[in-house]
């Protein structure tokens, strides 16, 4: 396994932990610093991960409810709303990492920690999001075009 997979599992678990046990966000990473990945680039990546979610939460909730018709958040399973959550962060806010990527291990994500079904729903929802960073992609290079004109 991958050690960004690790990191993203460890932010999934303090995502978890925020929003099933309703841990206070700023007591997350002492609780949690054993289970982080070795190395300080995976600790800061999966951190990183965790802060980005639980400060951007409003506005990637929309998101989600926008692309995940016939679903409200509140009765997606946890696990599955947060891995969600991740992946949707990510896709947003690491246009470096591409989305394939970043679909893939949220699928084998919910593979390991939620049901047999899970996997696809979270594809499916994914699938749809990715369409915000084309479009904001294609946007910033027809910024960059004009301005170069």
């Amino acid at each position: 396994m991958s050690t960004r997979r690790e990191a993203r599992e460890c932010s999934l678990q303090m995502l978890y932990a925020v929003d099933n046990c309703s841990s206070q966000i700023e007591s997350i990473y002492d609780s949690f610093y054993e289970y982080f990945p070795k190395g300080e680039a995976y600790r800061i990546f999966a951190v990183n991960l965790f802060k980005g979610v639980c400060e951007n939460k409003q506005n990637i909730d929309s998101l989600i409810r926008q692309y995940a018709k016939n679903w409200e958040l509140e009765r997606m399973v946890v696990v599955d709303r947060n891995i969600i959550r991740l992946a949707t962060y990510e896709i947003m806010a690491n246009p470096d990492t591409p989305i394939s990527v970043i679909i893939n291990e949220a699928v084998e994500i919910s593979k390991k920690y939620s049901t047999k079904d899970s996997s696809k729903f979270v594809n499916g929802i994914l699938d749809k999001l990715k369409i915000i960073r084309i479009q904001k992609t294609s946007e910033q290079r027809e910024e960059s075009h004009f301005k170069q004109i």
